[in-house]
């Protein structure tokens, strides 16, 4: 495989964007992500400039190849592919591809294994030790990283979930969320009673004005009525676990500590993966701890001599 085939596609007299934004308009910001990493592993400096159309196989078998020089997880490499594969498809659609093109993309095979999943469950400790923190910081930050840290864990949230909510997804009658997932779905999520009284909090503080639930807070103390964005939820999640000693904290993590807390306390694994929003219940099951425990209890049954050195 050339590097020429890597590094540039050949320039196309077609919207370059056209194929890009057909591909996203499933809403799938994971697809978007993996076109993202593609258009700067090919040099490019803005994704609507990658001429999509102009992909084929050579360069897809390219991409592949260098995900793997760099060490990129299978799911990683495998989410890319199917990408590509999309974009390839709504470009035959659009007819600025041939279906002899895209059948040899189509050809380029996924990346078999399998990895650990990335990131650690919370400890109750931890969990309460952030939103001890919360609680004792007075000004309206505190109560909405309080009401981030308390749905995160209680519901599950992706933190993307997260700065999409509206005020008008929650249901204080009912208390529940209607959370807006991936690939354009919809599920109600109840909230714990725990989560409704910081999301109560938040609420006292922000008013009834709609929108977006959650707001930017300035150093000041003042409210922004618009939309935080996912990176704005990782940064004050993270700034509430550095504030309390909790280190190597994700807003994914709280996502992973519900799934498994639940599991652990009985909760049936279907409704777990309706909970979370999964589409497939072996996504879910990546979640659970309880046969990392089961090897634990097995291995503790085994004895190994050891003498001390001197």
């Amino acid at each position: 495989m050339t590097e020429q085939a890597l590094t540039v596609l050949p320039e196309s007299d077609t919207d370059p964007a056209a194929v890009y934004i057909a591909t996203l308009a499933g809403g799938k910001r994971t697809m978007a992500g993996a076109l993202l990493s593609v258009a700067v592993l090919l040099g490019y400096g803005d994704i609507s400039a990658v001429p999509w159309a102009s992909l084929r196989f050579s360069h897809v078998a390219a991409i592949r190849a260098k995900l793997l020089d760099l060490g990129k997880a299978p799911n990683t490499i495998n989410k890319t592919l199917c990408a590509l594969r999309k974009v390839a498809r709504t470009a035959r659609a659009l007819k600025q591809m041939t279906g002899d093109d895209l059948a040899a993309i189509r050809e380029v095979e996924n990346v078999r294994g399998e990895r650990l999943p990335a990131g650690r469950a919370l400890t109750a400790g931890e969990i309460g030790a952030m939103l001890g923190g919360c609680g004792c910081d007075t000004t309206p930050a505190g109560a909405r990283d309080g009401a981030l840290l308390a749905i995160g864990y209680g519901c599950g949230l992706r933190r993307a979930e997260l700065a999409s909510l509206d005020l008008a997804d929650y249901d204080a009658a009912a208390g529940a969320l209607r959370v807006h997932g991936k690939g354009n779905k919809e599920r109600s999520v109840p909230l714990a009673a725990g989560a409704a009284a910081w999301l109560g909090d938040w609420l006292k503080v922000r008013g009834t004005a709609g929108g977006a639930m959650f707001w930017p807070v300035t150093k000041g103390g003042d409210l922004q009525p618009r939309r935080l964005t996912a990176q704005a939820v990782y940064d004050a999640l993270a700034k509430r676990a550095r504030a309390v000693g909790v280190e190597h904290l994700s807003p994914h993590d709280l996502r992973r500590t519900f799934a498994g807390d639940l599991l652990d306390a009985g909760a049936d694994i279907a409704t777990v993966q309706k909970l979370m929003g999964h589409a497939n219940v072996n996504t879910t099951a990546k979640y659970d701890r309880r046969g990392e425990d089961a090897k634990r209890r097995a291995v503790a049954l085994l004895h190994v001599p050891h003498t001390v050195r001197r």
